[in-house]
């Protein structure tokens, strides 16, 4: 996927941002970039690389099943060359965004994220109360031959009361203001995975 082919799909993201704080794109990630940030998260799992996420950051960061059930490991430049794909996308994003809304985001922080069938993430915000360099929250889904029925449902808070569900079907996106949305992470009946990130601007 290159610049000219991604450039209009970029243009609707930030067009979303800028109307409502939030995006949703069923097919953003190509085909077999998916399939191999699938096979990567699984081999990490298999690997006993993904640990128990937790809530909080710093001395404050505690694990708490009751509240956030998922195993994650962050992602970094230079593991290989399915991941730097993935992280140059997103480098693509936050340039687009920026030249556009102006948000001046600095980088772009991610993990990989395996929920087990029946885990959760309660209903939160993606800032924390003393560290606001998170502003765009990014989440692709890497799950494929999802049904509607496996649950799992990324669940979003709206104005006036209203909820929008996302299916976590392989390719989609799901971009959003971190400090203006809450929302939650349903339980599925198999296993859930993603990578969850964040475009971040200097502290």
């Amino acid at each position: 996927m290159n610049t000219l082919t991604i450039a209009p799909l970029f243009a609707r993201i930030v067009d979303d941002l800028a109307t409502h704080g939030w995006s949703q794109q069923s097919i953003f990630i190509p085909t077999d970039l998916t399939t191999q940030l699938a096979q990567e998260c699984r081999q990490r799992a298999q690997r006993g690389q993904l640990e128990l996420a937790g809530i909080g950051r710093g001395v404050a960061k505690v694990v708490h099943a009751g509240i956030r059930g998922d195993q994650i490991q962050w992602l970094e430049e230079g593991q290989n060359s399915t991941v730097d794909r993935y992280l140059a996308l997103m480098e693509q994003l936050r340039s687009a965004i920026n030249q556009t809304l102006f948000l001046g985001l600095e980088d772009f922080e991610g993990h990989f994220a395996l929920y087990p069938p029946g885990a959760f993430y309660k209903k939160h915000l993606d800032r924390f109360r003393d560290d606001d360099r998170r502003v765009v929250t990014c989440v692709a889904y890497l799950n494929e031959q999802w049904l509607h029925e496996q649950g799992g449902e990324l669940r979003m808070y709206l104005d006036g009361g209203q909820t929008h569900d996302v299916v976590p079907q392989a390719g989609t996106l799901v971009v959003f203001m971190s400090e203006q949305w809450p929302h939650e992470v349903l339980p599925a009946t198999r296993d859930r995975l993603s990578i969850t990130g964040w475009l971040r601007r200097r502290a």
